[in-house]
């Protein structure tokens, strides 16, 4: 007698076979069968014309602070997710000096968006190495496995003081004294090692993270400390810029350790095509022995801009500036009068020394386009050019500025417009197809956790199946299989754990049961209920009939079960023995 049957599904394995009808069976937290006849359970799940795939491994996230207070890592959990990583873009909050807490809130709240009011008052604190941490939050109960790995921001603050906040160049002794504490944290059991070379992430004092032009004696002492404990991934969030010399020391870094060294490859509209560039060197580096792996998005990295958000196209405007301290709901009702809105938009501000992000946010209405359309507002990730607010307000004889108004007044003041930033250069997702599909890809940057007050991507483990496997109209889909695999054991083993993304015996019992055809993702919404009050854009979605993790059901019909089965993630996973 079996602890747990799931009985009668569509098993899509994990593995990018074929799917197949078949049970699990479940003892304590390991499937041990797979098949036609594995026999009764003391709970029989039944799953007749369900899809039955393994838990969701979510490997870009930012849940470092949130994981201290919330059990289930909301919106992930939502999602399907089982496991998450954490600890990326070299932010974190381990290890940290007495007195530098401080310092590494406004540095996540600046690159990530988080609260740092939320941050202040959710986090409990008490520890200072990067062990401690991993201690700490193994002490805490949660719905979901959870794995960290070590920020080069936090290291380096930690090391270097104020040189290292302001991107001084690291001597060698301060190399060495941060290889320490990477080797420290790798040997306690972090994941990998994380960090930043991108212009925008900045601290909320305007400052970049500590580490974004480390020289490649700091980022080659640092990263040998992976090769020499014998696992990790090494994390870049990088420009690119210069390419060349960016991939050089990645590639030296790979083959030298024999570790992967995963940097976001996007799409972005100064170079198109540059993306198609970095896979080809993806491809030559393995011929050479290399390991460095192109971690892509599953949709556009874009802005969701409401009358809640951080940034939208009125902030610019003096009358709104005037309403903008008011308490959320009084600014709403006073910008739905007629006669504020008049005073608003009859003052526009001269846009012409605009430039950059801040000039597309203002008046970039060619690529903004309504989230969503009445009655149900479901969002539409992948609208033509014929759904943008210029076209919109070329037909109906309006200022784009108008009908961006208007639909941010939608839904009682809760409309969103969406701008897509990189991967929609063409205006269709075909480019990031290939880029999915390329076989030295990884799926990721969902950023789960963050970004709390303009993206909301921790739904994009739900998207794949939504979008690319059922719904896809404007080109070519994806089949089930491979988009299952993608977010099961191929993510799960790019980080060494070999332990699960797989329906077989001997694996972990993380499985998703799920009524394909209902899945669906709601509208994004702003709610305040992050600790102090903050602020943080959420999606919720329907269609998980079931999500276990451990073998234990965390969310029946969406609903938490109250079981907390998730564990820390200690270092590398073995695969069961056969």
């Amino acid at each position: 007698m079996h602890d747990l049957v799931i009985r009668g599904g569509k098993v899509v394995d994990g593995t990018g076979a074929p799917g197949r009808m078949a049970d699990v069976a479940i003892d304590g937290n390991r499937i041990v069968a797979v098949g036609s006849d594995v026999g009764e359970g003391r709970r029989e799940i039944d799953a007749t014309g369900r899809i039955v795939a393994p838990g969701w491994v979510d490997i870009h996230t930012h849940y470092d602070g949130q994981v201290t207070w919330d059990t289930h890592l909301t919106p992930s959990g939502w999602n399907g997710v089982t496991t998450v990583v954490m600890g990326n873009c070299g932010v974190g909050f381990a290890p940290v000096r007495p007195g530098q807490q401080d310092f590494l809130i406004q540095l996540m709240e600046g690159v990530e968006d988080i609260p740092g009011t939320a941050l202040a008052e959710g986090m409990t604190w008490g520890w200072e190495s990067f062990p401690e941490y991993l201690d700490t939050i193994e002490r805490m109960p949660r719905a979901v496995d959870v794995g960290a790995q070590v920020p080069h921001g936090a290291v380096r603050a930690y090391v270097m003081g104020e040189r290292g906040a302001k991107n001084e160049k690291a001597t060698p002794k301060d190399i060495e004294a941060m290889a320490v504490l990477v080797r420290e944290a790798l040997q306690a059991g972090a994941l990998g090692f994380s960090t930043s070379r991108t212009i925008l992430h900045r601290a909320k004092d305007g400052e970049l993270v500590p580490g974004t032009s480390a020289s490649e004696d700091e980022l080659m002492g640092i990263g040998r400390t992976l090769g020499e404990v014998g696992h990790g991934v090494f994390q870049v969030a990088s420009d690119l810029l210069p390419e060349d010399a960016e991939l050089a020391w990645m590639k030296k870094l790979s083959r030298e350790t024999g570790r992967s060294v995963s940097f976001a490859c996007l799409q972005n509209g100064v170079v198109p095509d540059q993306w198609r560039k970095l896979l080809a060197a993806c491809e030559e580096d393995a011929t050479l022995g290399g390991h460095i792996t192109p971690q892509v998005a599953q949709r556009p990295a874009g802005m969701l801009l409401s009358f809640e958000s951080t940034v939208h196209p009125f902030v610019f405007f003096p009358g709104y500036q005037a309403l903008a301290h008011l308490p959320v709901a009084e600014r709403l009702e006073r910008l739905a009068d007629p006669e504020v809105r008049a005073s608003i938009l009859g003052a526009a501000p001269d846009f012409s020394g605009y430039e950059g992000v801040v000039a597309i946010i203002a008046t970039g209405f060619e690529t903004m386009f309504p989230l969503g359309e009445a009655p149900d507002y479901s969002p539409d990730y992948e609208p033509g050019p014929e759904k943008s607010i210029a076209a919109i307000a070329e037909r109906e004889g309006r200022s784009p500025h108008e009908v961006a108004y208007d639909l941010m007044l939608d839904r009682g003041g809760k409309g969103i417009i969406y701008l897509p930033l990189l991967g929609y250069t063409r205006g269709n997702l075909d480019d990031m197809r290939e880029m999915m599909l390329h076989p030295q890809s990884v799926y990721g940057l969902s950023d789960g956790g963050a970004h709390c007050g303009l993206i909301c991507d921790a739904s994009m483990p739900t998207f794949l199946l939504t979008h690319w496997v059922r719904d896809r109209s404007r080109g070519e889909r994806i089949p089930l299989e491979e988009v299952v695999a993608g977010q099961t054991q191929r993510t799960a083993a790019f980080y060494g754990m070999e332990d699960r993304g797989v329906l077989a015996p001997g694996m972990k019992a993380d499985v998703n049961v799920i009524d394909f055809e209902g899945l669906r993702i709601h509208p994004p919404e702003m709610v305040y209920d992050l600790p102090a009050e903050g602020r943080r854009l959420i999606q919720k979605v329907d269609g998980y009939a079931y999500t276990i993790c451990a073998g234990q059901v965390i969310y029946e019909d969406g609903k938490p079960t109250g079981a907390l089965p998730g564990r820390l993630i200690r270092g590398r996973q073995s695969a069961p023995a056969a």
